[in-house]
Formats: structure tokens, C-alpha cells, sequence
């Protein structure tokens, strides 16, 4: 999902299974139906008269030809894209409700005098974000201090200290580290370092020859120049040609995005003494010092040479264009935080020129969205979001379906034929340690210490930054934190942590279209039914499944079962990189695998379970679609979505989901699709059987 989402915690998709496996899983379920069931009660679904919005396909369109228009194509030919808007669909949609709720909760906070000290601290954030009058008179000067310390660099161990404390000041650093958990041992923490510090999307942004990129990198360097302009800074063309020479010398060295998900890849643990005679030519004790974390014992290396690469071009580079790129991210990252001409600025090139976005958003969904993270007030938020809007009848009806998807999984897993028996043990294992997360933490966030100001809108940003990585320092050394959210509980999204085994789907994704209590079971399971499966899914994936039941990352599969895996993997590899969004861009499925593999087992799994849901019964006909149908329908209904071309372009080269009209034709894979909507040899999107991969 997105993602997203989730850097190292995160893991991808599933096994696969050979065709005649999955046939013979179909048949095991279908063959029970006899009796149509009852017709359920939908009268006060959401969406059309059982959940799904039937007005918005588009009848002259065949489903086996565009399944996507035809599920939602006279939506998409007649929806106009708001100008503060890159992308919309089902995840745009509740995200604009959450952002209302958030602001309703807001709202209601403003005139009270009986505040507690996280309610007060909401109010006075927004507060501070709102007062644009204020922010204005200010300029730059909120900034001016880090301006200073970077410009008063002398020599490359002042330097390193400002790479080293970059987390605080926003600005960046080419070598960056984050605690994670040790992927040997998730009861631990562990420090990891790699490589970044780019200001475009991608690598590919720097280094592809064609006409579309070379006009991004040149809107690129107008967009540094005129930035220094704005700070005062003379001589912002050569800086900005100098940054751009740097950032592709940078870009060069680092891995791709494909090679940098492999995670064996980067698994490189040495031990803390081992670090500077390992990679050397860089101060790691000064580096290190100002990260605010003692870094014991054992760290990995995500990316070993692209870090060797990286130490060479901070030795060999001009210690002026160090400063002065450290001083353009500073003011970037910055720029929404500043007065209005350094935000515009920034927005004509990262909002316009790199997504397409015409217009800013309103400044109120910008401040609810700067409040909303995990590292900022998200989780005080979230809690008053939860007794608000949540109702507890959902999460036990989640956990209902929860339970009915990992018990179609191991349905499945005992019907394949191409795994041995010794790696469906390991299998089964993963899936019974699976550990449900649903909607909101058992233990929230504290914030005790944190000073909050309505008139210092950057110094509570650095409070709130200061006090995430005290906070995270001080259990360095300790246990790993399961009951701990990568996700706020108002947040539209879903993810799963390899390293702890946990599904995890925030409150705010548990409404229509995802999940409606009213609507058939047949939306439900084809909705978040299979966004629940492919989250289970991702324990399963060609990364995920390098993790066993425990979290640890080893190899729990024979080499003859992982072989005959990754012979199915390549066939979807293959199907995914013949999408073509845009001309002379496809998808590239390598990097989308997991959530490829996602998409089409979770289908698989919740189909399963549906089936079983209707306890041998046939469903009924409503609105003159079958169960199967609705069940499709509901899928394609999540994915519905329009995006500009810039935003796709974007997504294609550092996403790692396909488009979601080509998530939309994961059914190709699944034959209960073929014969519900009459797909046929010749139709546009028909796969010989043969050819469609059969996961889970």
C-alpha cells in the first residue's frame, strides 16, 4: 500500500503457487456451492445500494478489454482534477474526511479553557502554522542560525558535524543513518547507514538522456538559483550548476532502487570498532556524536560500496560546494515553514514542475498534514481522532476478517504442489505468529517535556525533532518496542514489519471503500478483505519471506522450493514491465514485485475466503451482479484513480507500486474473474492459463 509504505521495517509479498494448485484451491471452495444464500441487508451501505458505485463504469467498455474503465471509467472521463491535487481516488477521498475530522477536532480545541497538555499543544501547533502574517514578517531569520553554522564551515570535520546533526537542522547529508531493528535479532535495535542526499525523485531524474529529464534538471538548477536569490545569496547560477554536478555525482554512485529492496543485499553488519578501518576516509566518531546515539556494539551497512564511493566525493569535492549545497536543502526543506515567497518558490518546482500540482494546497490541510506524522503530534492527535470517529464494532469486525484471511491462507498453503513439505511447515509457522495491529495503539505516544509555542513555528518543529531522537536514543540499548505504530491511527494506509511479523491497518482505512459494515460481504472481502491479504502477503514475498516466524531474517526455504518461487516471481516480473503508462515508461516490475505479488495473492486469499464466508450457499444476485462480480468490482473500486502525467512519472521511478490502473488488473491472474465477467481468448486482458501466476 503506501505507500508506502515503511523504509527497513517494511517488507513486501508472497509465495506463489503453480497453476494447478490454485485450481485445485478454487475447486475445493466453489464446489460447496449449491443454494443461493439469503440476500444481506445493504440498505445503509456508503456507496450504491451494496457498497460499490455501479454508475461509475463504463457499460461500452468490455471487462476483459479495460477492466479498469469498465469498472470506473465514466468516473474517470468525467472527473476533473481539483488544481491543489496530483492524484485522487479512494486514498485521496478518505484522506480529505481525515484531514476534515482532524481539523473538526481542532476547531473544537480552540475556544476551550479546560485543556490538557497534549490538546494544548495541537491547538498552539496549528496556531503557529496558521499565522501567516507573522511568518511572513520573519522571512528567513528562522533559518538564519543553521545558514550561519554551515557557512562558518572550515575544513571536512566541520562539515561531517553538520552531516551529522542534518536530522535537526532539515538540512541533508550524502551518508545518513536510521535506528532500526536488527534484522538477526528484533528483540534489538540497530543502527543502519547508507547513501541519499539527492534532491530529485530518483537516480533516473540525473542520469536519463532524454529530452523529459534534461528539462526537469534544468528547471531544476533555475529553481537552486532562485532560491539563493530569495536568502540574499549572490552567484546563484554557478552555485546551482555546482549542486546539480554534485547531487549527479552522488546520484551515480548510489544502487538502484531494485537492487537497493534486495535484502540480502543489504545486510551487512560489522562491528562498531571495524567501522573506520572498514570504510575509511571518513570521521565516523565526529559523525556519529552528533546523531545523538551511542551506536554499540553493531550497525549495518545498507548499500558497502556505494558508501566507499560516497566518502571518496566528500574528500574530493570542493569544500564551497558542500556549503553551499547544505545551505540550498536547508532553505528547501525549510520553505514551508518560511514566508510565503520561499514556499512559493519551492512549490513552482517540487509541486508543479516535478507533480503537476497547480495550486498549493489550502494552508490549513498543510498544517494538519505537518501535525499528523509519527514524529510530530500524530499520535495526540490520533488519540482524540479514535474516541471520535472510531467505532469499536469495526475493530472487532476487522479482526473477524483478519482471522478468516489467514485461515484461507493456510488453506492454501496445505494445497500446493509445489512446496515441499518441510518449507510449508516454516510456512504455517510465519502464518500462526502473525501478529493483527487494528486501529489505533494500545499504548499511546506520551509527550511529556515537549515545548510547543503559537508563535515559533520552526522552534517547535526542532522541539519535536529533538524530542523523537531523545526519545529514541534513550532505548538504544533496550528491548525493541513491539506495541509501537509506524502509523497514526487517522492515517489511510496499511503496512506490514518483517522484523516483528505484524499486519498493522490504521483506523482511518477501515471506512468505504476499503470497508463498509452495511455493504455485501462480497465488497468487504474484495475490498479490505484483499488489502488485508496483501498485507499478509508481504510476510510472503520475494523479501518478506526472507524473514521466519520470529522476524529473523534467514532462510527457512529449500533450495528447490525457492527456485521453483522465484521461476513464478519472474513471470509476474515480466507481466508488470509490459505496462506502459507513459511512452517509454513502464513499470518496472522488479521494483514492484512485492506489492505486485502483494496484490495478487491478497486477491487470491480473500477470494478464498469469501467463498468459505458463504458457507457452501450461492450468493445472491443484487443489482444484477453475481457475488463474484461484486467482488472484483470492489477491488477495482479501491484502485479507481487519476493521477497527472508528472505525478505517474514520478511514481514510476521512485514508487515501488505500479500505477493503480494497472493494480487494477490483478484479476488477470485468477480464473473465478475469467468466468465472472465472460473474459474470453482475444479480449484485450486475457491470459492463457498457463500464463497467469497463481499466488496463494
Amino acid at each position: 500500500m503506501k505507500k508506502t509504505l515503511l523504509a527497513a521495517s517494511v517488507a513486501s509479498s508472497l509465495f506463489l503457487l503453480s497453476a494447478c494448485g490454485q485450481q485445485q484451491a478454487e475447486q475445493q471452495t466453489t464446489a460447496k456451492a449449491a443454494e443461493p444464500a439469503p440476500a444481506v441487508e445493504t440498505a445503509k451501505a456508503e456507496l450504491g445500494s451494496f457498497g460499490v458505485d455501479l454508475d461509475a463504469r463504463d457499460l461500452s467498455v468490455k471487462p476483459g478489454d479495460d477492466f479498469f474503465m469498465y469498472a470506473g471509467g465514466t468516473w474517470y472521463k468525467n472527473y476533473v482534477m481539483p488544481a491543489d491535487k496530483t492524484r485522487y481516488g479512494a486514498f485521496t477521498a478518505l484522506a480529505e474526511r481525515s484531514e476534515k475530522q482532524v481539523k473538526e477536532i481542532i476547531d473544537s480545541l480552540e475556544n476551550e479553557t479546560n485543556l490538557n497538555a497534549d490538546e494544548k499543544m495541537i491547538r498552539d501547533f496549528y496556531n503557529a502554522y496558521m499565522d501567516v502574517d507573522a511568518i511572513n514578517a520573519k522571512g528567513m531569520e528562522p533559518i538564519a542560525g543553521v545558514v550561519a553554522e554551515i557557512n562558518a564551515i572550515e575544513n571536512v570535520k566541520d562539515l561531517t558535524m553538520m552531516f551529522g546533526r542534518a536530522w535537526q537542522d532539515a538540512t541533508i547529508s550524502p551518508i545518513g543513518g536510521f535506528m532500526g531493528f536488527n534484522r538477526l535479532d528484533p528483540n534489538e535495535y540497530q543502527m543502519s547507514f547508507g547513501v541519499g542526499g539527492t534532491g530529485l525523485p530518483d537516480r533516473s531524474y540525473y542520469l536519463t538522456e532524454d529530452e523529459r529529464f534534461e528539462d526537469i534538471r534544468k528547471a531544476y538548477v533555475a529553481h537552486i538559483a532562485e532560491m539563493f536569490t530569495l536568502a540574499g545569496i549572490e552567484g546563484g547560477d554557478e552555485k546551482a550548476a555546482a549542486i546539480l554536478a554534485l547531487e549527479t555525482k552522488l546520484a551515480e554512485a548510489q544502487w538502484p532502487r531494485e537492487k537497493r529492496r534486495n535484502r540480502d543485499l543489504t545486510l551487512n553488519q560489522i562491528q562498531r570498532n571495524q567501522l573506520s578501518s572498514e570504510y575509511p576516509g571518513f570521521d565516523w566518531d565526529t559523525y556519529i556524536a552528533q546523531t545523538g546515539y551511542q551506536v554499540a556494539g553493531e550497525l549495518n551497512i545498507a548499500q558497502p560500496q556505494p558508501v566507499k564511493d560516497v566518502i571518496a566525493i566528500i574528500n574530493n569535492e570542493s569544500l564551497e560546494t558542500w556549503k553551499d549545497y547544505m545551505t540550498y536543502h536547508a532553505i528547501s526543506n525549510s520553505a514551508n515553514l518560511l514566508s510565503e515567497d520561499f514556499f512559493n518558490a519551492n512549490f513552482a518546482f517540487y509541486g508543479t514542475k516535478l507533480r503537476g500540482q497547480a495550486e498549493p494546497r489550502p494552508r490549513w490541510k498543510r498544517a494538519v498534514g505537518q501535525m499528523s506524522g509519527t514524529q510530530s503530534l500524530g499520535f495526540a492527535i490520533g488519540k482524540v481522532y479514535v474516541d471520535r470517529y472510531f467505532p469499536e464494532s469495526s475493530k472487532a469486525k476487522m479482526a473477524d476478517l483478519v482471522k478468516n484471511l489467514r485461515a484461507a491462507l493456510g488453506e492454501r498453503l496445505e494445497t500446493s504442489d509445489w512446496m515441499g513439505e518441510e518449507t510449508k511447515v516454516n510456512a504455517q509457522a510465519k502464518l500462526a505468529s502473525f501478529n493483527p495491529k487494528i486501529g489505533y495503539p494500545d499504548r499511546w505516544q506520551g509527550f511529556d517535556g515537549v515545548a510547543i509555542s503559537s508563535s515559533d513555528l520552526v522552534g517547535n518543529i526542532r522541539n519535536l525533532r529533538k524530542f523523537f531522537r531523545e526519545d529514541s536514543a534513550s532505548k538504544e540499548a533496550q528491548k525493541t518496542d513491539r506495541d509501537r505504530w509506524a502509523m497514526t491511527p487517522q492515517t489511510v494506509n496499511a503496512y506490514y514489519n518483517s522484523s516483528f511479523n505484524e499486519i498493522v491497518f490504521p483506523a482511518a482505512i477501515l471506512q468505504p471503500p476499503f470497508f463498509d459494515p452495511n455493504a455485501d460481504p462480497a465488497v468487504n472481502y474484495g475490498g479490505i478483505g484483499a488489502v488485508i491479504g496483501h498485507e499478509i502477503g508481504h510476510g510472503f514475498d520475494d523479501q518478506g519471506s526472507k524473514s521466519d516466524a520470529e522476524g529473523i531474517q534467514r532462510n527457512w526455504w529449500t533450495d528447490e522450493d525457492r527456485a521453483a518461487f522465484e521461476a513464478k516471481t519472474q513471470m509476474l516480473i515480466n507481466q508488470y514491465s509490459a505496462y506502459e503508462p507513459i511512452e517509454g515508461n513502464f513499470v518496472n516490475g522488479q521494483n514492484s514485485l512485492g506489492e505486485n505479488i502483494g496484490d495478487v495473492g491478497g486477491l487470491a486469499m480473500a477470494y478464498h475466503a469469501y467463498k468459505l464466508s458463504l458457507n457452501g450457499k450461492e450468493a445472491p444476485i443484487i443489482d444484477g451482479t453475481t457475488g463474484d462480480q461484486r467482488f472484483f468490482l470492489a477491488w477495482a473500486q479501491v484502485w479507481r484513480g487519476k493521477l497527472t502525467e508528472q505525478s505517474m512519472l514520478n511514481q514510476l521511478r521512485a514508487g515501488t507500486h505500479a500505477p493503480g490502473k494497472f493494480r487494477t488488473l490483478a484479476p488477470r491472474n485468477h480464473d473465478a474473474w475469467y468466468e465472472a465477467f465472460d473474459v474470453k481468448p482475444g479480449d484485450a486482458l486475457y491470459l492463457a492459463p498457463e500464463e497467469r501466476v497463481r499466488i496463494w
